[in-house]
C-alpha cells in the first residue's frame, strides 16, 4: 500500500512538471506506465501482505507457545519455590541437628579431657609413676585439644583409671631406687601402701618415703619416725606383723616428723626472753620443793604429839610435857612449848601468849610465798613482751619486703608466740603452786591455833582440878 501510494504521488508530480509542449507525452503510454507500476506495486504489496498475515500467524503460534510456556515456567517456579522453602526448613533443622550433636561431641570431648587431666594429675601424684612411667605417656594424645578423642582413647582413659584403683587398692613390695636421708642415690626394698605411705628398709635402718612430682623420684625424709614406729615397719617388711602405720593424707601427716621442734629448739626460737622467763620457773620449782619439804616436815605427827601431850597433862607430869615438845623446832611445837611455858598465867594471859607465839611463826611459814606469787604474775607478762617485740620485728620485715611470702610472716607471728607460750607454761604451775602452799599454810595455822586451844583447856582444867 504505501508502494502504491509512493507511485501515484511520483506520477502526478511527473504531470504536473511536464507542462511545455516539446516535451510532452502520450497520456496513454504515461497511464499504461502507471498502470504498470500499480499493478506491480499491488503485486508486491500483497505478497507483502501474505506474508506479513504468515509471520502473524507464526507470531501468534509462538505466542500462544510461549504463553503456555510461561505459564508452566510460572507453575514451575512456583513448584521449586516451595521445595525451595521445604528444603531451607529442612536444612535449618539439620543445620539446628548438627550444632547439637556438635555441642555434644564438644561436650563429650571436654569430658574425655577433663578426666585425662584429671587422671593425668593423679598419676602425677602417685608413687606408682615411679615404677610406671609409661602411663602418662598414654594420656599425652588425649591431652592434645587439636584432636578429637576416639573410643580407643576413651578406653584408654579408663584402663588408666581401672589401673591405678587396682594398685591404690593394694600393697606393693619391691626393690627400688631413691634418694636415701644423706642425699645419695641407693637401692633398698620400698614398700608401697595403697598410694597412700611408702617406707624403706635399708639394711637396719627403716622409714618413710616421700614422693616428688618435680624429679618422679622417692626421697627418704630427713627425719626417722620413732622408734616404735620403725619396729612396727621393720616387723611388717619381714611379715612378721600383719598391722602398719599408714598416712592417709599422702604425705601430709609425715612432714610433720621432720617440722617437729623439741623444746630447745623453740627456746632458741624465743629470743633473749626466754630465759627470764625459765629462770623464773626454776626458781619457783626450787622454792615449791622446798617450801612443800619444810610444811610436810611442820605438820607430821602433830595430832599424835598433842594426844601424848594431853595424857602427860592430865597426870600432871609437865617436864615431860616440855620434854616431848621441845624435841623439834618447828611451828607447832614452838606454840605448844610458849603455852607450856606460860601454864600459870591466867586464861586471858595464856591466850594473848599462845596467839602472839602463832603470830610469830607465821612469816616462817609464808616465807617466799609472796615471791612465788609475784614470780607467777610477771612470767605472763615477760611472755607478753616477748612477743610484742616479735610482732614488731615482723612487721618491720612485711615494711621491707612486703607481704609477698606468708611464711615469712607466719615463721615470725610463731616465733613471737614462743615467748607467750612460755611465759603461761611457767605462769600456770605458779600459780597452781602457790595456791596449794597458801591451803597448806592455812592448814598448819590453823592446826596450831587448835592445838593452842587444846593446850589451854587442859592447863585450866587441871588448875581447876
Amino acid at each position: 500500500m504505501k508502494t502504491l501510494i509512493s507511485t501515484l504521488f511520483i506520477l502526478m508530480f511527473t504531470l504536473s512538471v511536464t507542462t511545455l509542449p516539446a516535451q510532452a507525452r502520450d497520456l496513454r503510454e504515461a497511464a499504461v506506465e502507471a498502470k504498470k507500476q500499480l499493478d506491480a506495486s499491488r503485486e508486491k504489496d500483497k505478497t507483502v501482505q501474505s506474508e506479513i498475515r504468515t509471520d502473524r500467524a507464526k507470531l501468534t503460534e509462538k505466542i500462544r507457545l510461549l504463553s503456555t510456556r510461561t505459564a508452566a515456567l510460572k507453575q514451575e517456579i512456583e513448584t521449586k519455590t516451595q521445595h525451595i522453602v521445604r528444603l531451607t526448613g529442612e536444612n535449618a533443622r539439620l543445620d539446628e541437628k548438627a550444632a547439637q550433636q556438635q555441642a555434644e561431641l564438644n561436650e563429650l570431648s571436654g569430658a574425655v579431657r577433663v578426666a585425662a587431666g584429671n587422671l593425668n594429675a593423679l598419676l602425677t601424684a602417685s608413687p606408682y609413676t615411679v615404677q610406671y612411667p609409661e602411663r602418662q605417656a598414654r594420656l599425652k594424645p588425649i591431652l592434645d585439644t587439636s584432636r578429637f578423642p576416639g573410643i580407643d582413647d576413651m578406653t584408654a582413659v579408663a584402663d588408666l583409671f581401672l589401673e591405678e584403683m587396682a594398685l591404690a587398692a593394694g600393697i606393693d613390695a619391691t626393690t627400688a631406687t631413691f634418694i636415701s636421708d644423706t642425699g645419695e642415690k641407693v637401692e633398698g626394698r620400698v614398700l608401697t601402701l595403697g598410694g597412700f605411705t611408702s617406707a624403706y628398709q635399708l639394711g637396719d635402718k627403716t622409714g618413710f618415703l616421700e614422693y616428688s612430682q618435680d624429679t618422679n623420684q622417692l626421697y627418704a625424709l630427713s627425719a626417722l619416725p620413732s622408734r616404735s614406729v620403725r619396729k612396727n615397719l621393720a616387723r611388717y617388711m619381714n611379715g612378721e606383723t600383719d598391722r602398719v602405720y599408714i598416712d592417709i593424707s599422702r604425705g601430709g601427716a609425715l612432714k610433720q616428723i621432720t617440722h617437729r621442734q623439741s623444746f630447745r629448739d623453740q627456746v632458741e626460737k624465743g629470743g633473749m626472753l626466754v630465759w627470764p622467763i625459765l629462770a623464773l620457773g626454776v626458781f619457783a620449782v626450787v622454792i615449791g620443793i622446798e617450801r612443800t619439804l619444810f610444811l610436810g616436815r611442820v605438820h607430821s605427827n602433830t595430832d599424835k604429839v598433842m594426844g601424848r601431850v594431853n595424857e602427860l597433862a592430865a597426870g600432871g607430869a609437865w617436864e615431860d610435857c616440855h620434854n616431848m615438845v621441845g624435841k623439834k623446832k618447828i611451828p607447832v611445837y614452838n606454840v605448844l612449848r610458849a603455852g607450856l611455858n606460860a601454864r600459870k598465867e591466867n586464861r586471858e594471859t595464856l591466850e594473848s601468849i599462845l596467839q602472839e607465839s602463832i603470830l610469830k611463826e607465821m612469816p616462817r611459814l609464808e616465807r617466799f610465798l609472796p615471791m612465788l606469787n609475784i614470780m607467777g604474775a610477771i612470767a605472763p607478762l615477760l611472755g607478753l613482751l616477748g612477743t610484742v617485740t616479735g610482732m614488731i620485728s615482723t612487721f618491720h620485715v612485711i615494711t621491707l619486703y612486703g607481704t609477698g611470702d606468708p611464711r615469712m610472716m607466719s615463721g615470725g607471728i610463731s616465733t613471737a608466740l614462743v615467748t607467750t607460750m612460755l611465759g603461761l607454761a611457767v605462769a600456770i604451775p605458779i600459780m597452781l603452786l602457790y595456791t596449794f602452799l597458801c591451803r597448806r599454810v592455812e592448814h598448819v595455822i590453823g592446826d596450831m591455833e587448835e592445838k593452842a586451844v587444846a593446850l589451854t583447856n587442859i592447863i585450866f582444867r587441871e588448875v581447876r582440878a
